[in-house]
């Protein structure tokens, strides 16, 4: 693609996720880089704020001569700062469209799935980057670019067909499941989407192996399946996963390949590590430099990040899946098998609350408690047919309506982990409570 060094890129929406780590990586590569978004602090600005990227308040002035404009997908091109651009005569690029491009560069390797996309992407970073120089975009806001990169790792998202804009080298496909409903009619509208986003990709193609979909799979470049039975090409073996990680082997064509360990809980970070050594050893690295950056690896952001208050274990997770909900709690009981697991969740978008309503109870109820917050109103969705106490009525743990002003029902617990879910804004509801439960310990010294 043709890199404009004289040029500003400028992102109308730059504390994306997506946005704040393509903007990332362009400045570290030494490019001009500025955006603009609405004035409510967003985590992802802080990485950007670190490297002394302008952030504008949206206003059509920001858009001067000077500018190739990357336009953030949640904003139409009705937006005013988009406008202004195509009045200029100024090139607009959406984003997915710019990064299809930007990776012809380099070995790529997508990420993509229903779930566990941005862990996956930043193990794989984590690990390729302290083998080979490696640039990479993960969807927690993170990005870096390297002047020399040999890989590119990458999150590409299903929201959409987005992803079909990319043709990478290698894709690490985690799972199909039903989500987005705001978008996608059925599970099987889902697969199709990924059928096709698999016949883009050039070199191989690394999947779950107890996924059905991904089993039924076509692709003109082969196809190799991770998970822990004897019809995987790459199959786990021996796991034991303690509280301080998961260990196990990896068997490929009938011989050990490596001893990894993978400071993380739950079976699908077993899962995800499967598949970052798969892409590692179809790219020819070596086995022990692999399983030596894998056991430093420190997580994401907003991936079971947790921090201890008191006899309290906070945990805070984007999980806002069934699916992820589930493997959220499973990992909870792996570091913390004698704890109370408390769960509080805050659902995001009516139309997923309400297509997923069942799923959603059965999930929470693997917890020992739960709590809930209400829907979260997206900039796509501000209202619908469901309110949060429809979700309470179907879980038999609790389903306790808890509000930002009176986090009070939590008190009612000692020593045990709460679990903040939600894509939304749940980490004010463990801000409201975490600062409850420090003053009645103050008041009750």
């Amino acid at each position: 693609m043709e890199i404009h060094k004289n040029k500003t890129y400028h992102f109308v929406g730059i504390k994306g996720s997506g946005m704040s780590s393509l903007a990332l990586l362009l400045h570290q590569k030494g490019f001009k880089v500025q955006g603009s978004d609405v004035e409510k602090y967003f985590f992802t600005q802080r990485e950007l704020e670190r490297e002394h990227i302008k952030i504008l308040p949206f206003n059509e002035l920001n858009i001067t001569d000077d500018l190739i404009v990357i336009a953030g997908n949640a904003f139409p091109d009705s937006h005013e700062e988009i406008q202004a651009a195509l009045k200029k005569g100024l090139k607009v690029i959406r984003y997915h469209r710019f990064l299809g491009d930007f990776i012809e560069m380099y070995t790529s390797i997508a990420v993509t799935g229903s779930h566990g996309k941005t862990s996956t992407t930043g193990l794989l970073a984590h690990v390729l980057s302290g083998v080979e120089p490696t640039s990479y975009l993960i969807g927690d806001g993170t990005g870096h670019g390297e002047m020399d990169a040999r890989f590119f790792a990458f999150e590409a998202c299903e929201y959409r067909r987005h992803f079909l804009s990319y043709q990478p080298d290698y894709a690490i496909i985690t799972n199909v499941d039903f989500d987005h409903p705001d978008y996608y009619e059925s599970i099987d509208d889902v697969f199709s989407a990924f059928q096709e986003f698999g016949t883009g990709v050039k070199k191989g193609i690394v999947a779950f192996g107890d996924d059905d979909y991904l089993r039924r799979l076509k692709s003109n470049v082969p196809v190799y399946y991770y998970g822990i039975n004897d019809n995987d090409d790459f199959q786990a073996i021996n796991v034991e996963r303690t509280t301080i990680g998961s260990h196990f082997e990896v068997l490929h064509k009938n011989k050990i390949i490596g001893k990894f360990t993978v400071p993380a809980y739950g079976l699908h970070n077993v899962m995800n590590a499967l598949s970052v050594i798969s892409i590692s050893y179809l790219e020819g690295l070596d086995m022990q430099k692999v399983a030596d950056e894998m056991v430093t690896f420190n997580g994401v952001k907003r991936r079971f990040s947790e921090k201890k208050v008191a006899d309290m274990v906070l945990v805070d997770d984007y999980a806002h899946h069934p699916a992820e909900i589930q493997a959220t709690i499973d990992a909870a009981r792996q570091k913390y098998p004698e704890k109370e697991i408390i769960a509080v969740f805050q659902p995001h978008t009516f139309s997923r609350t309400i297509a997923l309503l069942d799923e959603f109870a059965m999930s929470l109820d693997l917890a020992d408690k739960v709590y809930l917050c209400d829907i979260f109103a997206s900039a796509r969705e501000n209202a619908g047919d469901v309110k949060i106490e429809d979700l309470g009525s179907k879980i038999s743990k609790g389903g306790t309506v808890v509000n930002i002003d009176d986090m009070s029902p939590l008190l009612n617990h000692k020593n045990a982990v709460v679990i903040f879910m939600g894509a939304g804004d749940v980490q004010k509801f463990e801000v409201a409570y975490e600062t409850l439960l420090g003053n009645t310990i103050r008041n009750n010294m």
